[in-house]
C-alpha cells in the first residue's frame, strides 16, 4: 500500500472507508475473477465455456494432426486445429479490454472519494 492510501484511510470516515475497500486495488488474479461478476458476467461466463469448447477440439483434432500417415490427413486435421487454437486465444484476449476499464473505473472512484473529502474540509 502506498503512502497516499494510507493517507486517505486515515482521513475518510467510516463511511467512505467502506466505500474505499470497494475501491480498493485488486491483484491480477481477483481482478480476473471480478469479471464473472455484476450485470456483465455471463458474457464472460459464455465467453469462457465458449473458448474452453474450442481448446478442447483444437487439441483433439491436433491429436488427429499428429496421428495422420499422409499429408492430406495432416491438412485436413491441422488446419482446423490451428484455426480453432487461434480463435479460442483470441476469445480469451477479448476479455482483456473489460479487466483494464474496470481498473480505470475503480481509480476513477477513488479519486472522486479524495475530492469529496476535500470539500468536506473545507466546508468544516
Amino acid at each position: 500500500m502506498s503512502k497516499l492510501d494510507q493517507l486517505i484511510e486515515e482521513a475518510l470516515s467510516e463511511q467512505d472507508e467502506t466505500l474505499l475497500r470497494e475501491t480498493r486495488e485488486l491483484g491480477w488474479f481477483e481482478l480476473g475473477a471480478s469479471q464473472f461478476t455484476g450485470k456483465l458476467g455471463w458474457v464472460s461466463w459464455v465467453l469462457m465455456i465458449t473458448q474452453t469448447a474450442l481448446f478442447v477440439a483444437a487439441v483433439w483434432t491436433g491429436w488427429h494432426f499428429f496421428a495422420a500417415g499422409d499429408g492430406l490427413t495432416a491438412l485436413k486435421w491441422g488446419l482446423p486445429s490451428a484455426t480453432l487454437m487461434i480463435v479460442a486465444t483470441i476469445l480469451k484476449t477479448s476479455l482483456m479490454p473489460q479487466m483494464q476499464a474496470d481498473r480505470i473505473l475503480r481509480e476513477l472512484k477513488r479519486v472522486e472519494l479524495m475530492i469529496a473529502h476535500r470539500k468536506d474540509d473545507r466546508t468544516h
